[in-house]
């Protein structure tokens, strides 16, 4: 019996399994740590096509053909897999890393103290320089991304930083996260500010950024084991187009979202080349 791999995902890996299940090569589950699942070959055999039917899964696990062999196979399946049931705080720790959930913990005291009346103060302190004094004080370029002005403002960035940069802290650690979001929110921020001055703040930018590097990344090097759904990458370009348009008058940092991705699929890019 060979580990073929470890997913994140327990339905995911079922429909790989189930994919394989089609073909007659016998891959079984296997519980990991973190809620991961192992993916066990059976017959040693078909290793080399097992091989590279997993690569070709993790480059577009959704694609049609492999919920299509979940259907033909749900009826004869007789080896069952507990997904098992997770509370809220168990599932966010399992997702992500130290860095992702203290940055999302930052964010939201950040908003709750301003929520509660200190909104000018903090905004002084953590928005993006606007002088040539304020330039040298380097704590500007990133903490604009803590700030947030309404709960669907925190609530969306948070969610996208959590599965997004989740992914990247737990497959490539902490200080790749951390750089992605240094460079991310000092590009964005500049972005934004010379289009349109200091008002401004969240971490739409970085979020963007995320979804770049996670993108071009699981395209040019899918092997790294980072992949992003078509789904979400459709949702997000969508929303990015829809933003110039700034619907229900909604002030939106349009600037920095388009920098955040262009600098996120930069890096993405050059991590996926140089096999960093």
């Amino acid at each position: 019996m060979i580990k073929l791999g470890v997913l994140d995902n327990p339905r995911m890996a079922q429909a790989f399994v189930d994919y394989m299940a089609a073909m007659d090569i016998d891959v079984k589950l296997g519980p990991e740590d973190g809620g991961r699942v192992g993916l066990w070959l059976i017959n040693d055999i078909n290793q080399e096509i097992a091989e590279k039917e997993l690569a070709d899964f993790l480059t577009d696990p959704t694609a049609g053909k492999y919920f299509e062999s979940s259907w033909k196979v749900a009826e004869t399946r007789t080896a069952t897999f507990s997904y098992g049931s997770t509370g809220l705080l168990t599932l966010l720790k399992q997702q992500a890393g130290p860095l992702t959930l203290s940055l999302m913990v930052t964010c939201a005291v950040v908003y709750i103290f301003s929520w509660l009346g200190f909104i000018v103060p903090i905004f002084d302190l953590l928005h993006f320089p606007e002088s040539i004094d304020e330039s040298w004080q380097v704590w500007r370029w990133f903490s604009h991304g803590l700030l947030h002005f309404s709960t669907l403002h925190l609530v969306f960035n948070l969610i996208w930083w959590w599965v997004l940069g989740g992914r990247i802290e737990q497959k490539q650690g902490a200080y790749r996260l951390l750089q992605v979001f240094l460079i991310s929110a000092a590009f964005s921020g500049l972005a934004q500010y010379l289009s349109a001055g200091p008002n401004f703040g969240g971490l739409s930018g970085v979020v963007y950024a995320l979804l770049g590097y996670v993108w071009f990344l699981g395209y040019f090097a899918p092997e790294k084991g980072i992949q992003i759904e078509r789904a979400y990458v459709g949702f997000m370009l969508a929303w990015l187009v829809i933003g110039f348009f700034e619907p229900l008058g909604m002030q939106i940092a349009n600037i920095a979202h388009l920098a955040g991705l262009i600098s996120g699929c930069m890096m993405g890019w050059y991590a996926a080349k140089v096999k960093a």
